[in-house]
């Protein structure tokens, strides 16, 4: 096969932040399709915080990224050549391709290899609010936080991928969303495109009183369920305002993704309120993902869930813009075009 592949690898494990030196650019053959295979031209790539703490060799969930192979990272594109009878060349997919142009897939394992439907989805949401992101959103808040009419949600990271989602699958049962971004232009979207209650500015609430008083303001109420994004001070600010009997759904913890302990102020408070903590990786729900994606996708088919997106061009941005990423630096959900 004549087609030409690049493709970036992990070079190196960070001692501490990653550097662009982590990664490696190369060049690489497109490989002849063995029985049951499909080939798949990318034209979107996710770019997701778990693949910092697959960078580390410790002990995860999951296993440590390899060194020099390919990024992990899932894709969408387009199927150009295929050896199995439930795949056609022009069929629109989405996978775990990682950060290449163009990837070869066993379509006989289930679930490695999904068809979409591109007429009323566009292609780069199955990424974001119709993909991981999403069903990452909608298992945390409807199995863990479990929220009923009325009550109060709040959710750190409120206007990324899942943030986003979060905050807005919340108000459609009739919750009080509260979010919490960084920067007066992220509040401003999360309030007034996604339809949040409100939104906090952790960068103008720079320490744990003020961001306290920020929650009281915003949270009369107090807070009934919590979708944990960060850690640090954060959490420490939301768990003195959590109500008896709250839930608070462990996503990620942005804060101490380069090794930095992410101590918990008050932990008493988890007796003193009786309160739920739960840890979850969405990809140990895959039995909810049939039914997570399908209401995503009606809801973003008809209008009902918002998304915005961040998109790095060509395949070498994307080190730069996963560093971007950590950073708080992207607007929505991060992708790469690729074609």
């Amino acid at each position: 096969m004549s087609l030409h592949n690049q493709r970036i690898v992990l070079a190196s494990r960070p001692a501490a932040e990653p550097t662009l030196e982590n990664w490696r650019l190369e060049d690489a053959p497109v490989p002849e399709l063995a029985e049951a295979q499909v080939l798949v031209k990318h034209h979107y790539l996710s770019l997701d915080p778990y693949m910092r703490g697959r960078m580390n060799d410790g002990k995860s969930y999951a296993q440590p990224q390899p060194l020099n192979e390919v990024m992990i990272g899932g894709t969408v594109g387009e199927v150009v050549a295929s050896r199995h009878p439930k795949f056609a060349p022009g069929d629109s997919v989405v996978g775990m391709g990682g950060w290449q142009l163009y990837s070869v897939a066993d379509a006989s394992v289930p679930g490695l290899l999904r068809k979409v439907d591109t007429r009323h989805v566009p292609l780069s949401a199955y990424l974001g609010a119709v993909g991981m992101p999403g069903a990452t959103a909608w298992v945390g808040l409807n199995h863990i936080i479990e929220p009923k009419a009325g009550e109060t949600v709040v959710v750190s990271a409120a206007s990324g991928a899942v943030g986003s989602a979060v905050g807005q699958l919340a108000k459609a049962k009739g919750c009080r969303a509260v979010g919490i971004a960084g920067g007066a232009d992220k509040c401003r979207y999360v309030v007034e495109e996604l339809g949040f209650d409100a939104c906090i500015d952790y960068k103008a609430h720079g320490d744990l009183k003020a961001l306290l008083r920020a929650l009281k303001d915003a949270c009369p109420q107090g807070i009934d369920g919590y979708f944990e994004n960060v850690g640090g001070v954060i959490l420490d600010a939301v768990m003195l305002r959590m109500n008896a009997f709250g839930r608070i759904a462990f996503c990620g913890m942005i804060a101490g993704y380069n090794g930095e302990p992410i101590p918990m102020a008050n932990p008493s408070l988890i007796l003193v309120n009786r309160l739920k903590l739960q840890g979850f990786i969405v990809s140990e729900h895959m039995s909810l993902w049939p039914q997570a994606l399908a209401e995503l996708g009606g809801m973003v088919a008809q209008g009902q869930l918002k998304y915005r997106e961040s998109v790095a061009d060509g395949l070498a941005a994307a080190p730069e813009a996963f560093l971007g990423l950590l950073k708080g630096r992207n607007f929505g959900k991060q992708l790469v075009k690729l074609a």
